[in-house]
């Protein structure tokens, strides 16, 4: 009886491994596939944003680029083991919040001094990262057994597809008004979204470190 026992936890065990790689690789493959449309949709953002004189479209540009950075950050999480995790999570929410501060003060110089943002050229970019970041989330959905990277990199994307309804309405506004403040609106909004985000995420990578902590004891 002792045999048969010691044979069955065994194989739960075997188990557990396999379930465990085969959600490792899905998470790596799934974080690279978002590296990847982050850094292409921070590019799309940052040309047209500098062509269209949008604090909105910089705004985003800069959060993809903090996302794309943040996801290879959890990839290399991934070869370590939970402290890294955590770790990688701390570095993504206060990335977070240090680009929400960097989009406050550009907030503030468009609105001391002036801009004449482009109203289609933000729709237009809007709508194609709207597209980008839902196909993000859904990816990132799928993953069964999200750790705390994940669900931080889960929270960037919905936070970005809500900017990108906002920067759509911005652009409408700024086309019909002439005026550049629903731009400035969007690009505060962002950076309050982004520190949420990034309050968030801390909090979530504390759980997990006091979850660790416990598991040791």
């Amino acid at each position: 009886m002792c045999g048969i026992s010691r044979i069955a936890n065994s194989l739960l065990r075997k188990d557990a491994r396999v379930t465990q790689q085969a959600d490792t690789a899905l998470e790596r493959r799934t974080l690279w596939i978002v590296l990847a449309l982050n850094a292409a949709i921070a590019a799309g953002f940052f040309v047209t944003g500098a062509l269209g004189d949008s604090s909105a479209l910089i705004a985003n540009g800069v959060d993809n680029l903090s996302d794309t950075a943040v996801y290879a950050l959890s990839l290399i999480a991934l070869s370590h083991g939970p402290a890294w995790k955590t770790r990688a999570a701390t570095a993504s929410g206060i990335m977070l919040l240090i680009f929400a501060a960097g989009i406050l003060i550009d907030v503030g110089r468009r609105y001391l001094y002036g801009s004449e943002p482009i109203g289609p050229t933000m729709m237009a970019m809007s709508a194609v990262a709207a597209a980008v970041n839902y196909t993000c989330l859904r990816l990132l959905q799928r993953v069964k057994h999200p750790d705390v990277n994940l669900r931080a990199a889960t929270t960037f994307s919905f936070n970005d597809f809500i900017s990108n309804g906002g920067i759509l309405v911005a652009g409408a506004l700024v086309l019909w008004l002439g005026q550049n403040w629903p731009d400035l609106v969007v690009g505060f909004a962002t950076a309050l979204i982004a520190i949420k985000g990034g309050i968030e995420i801390l909090r979530d990578a504390r759980k997990e470190q006091r979850k660790d902590g416990d598991a040791k004891q």
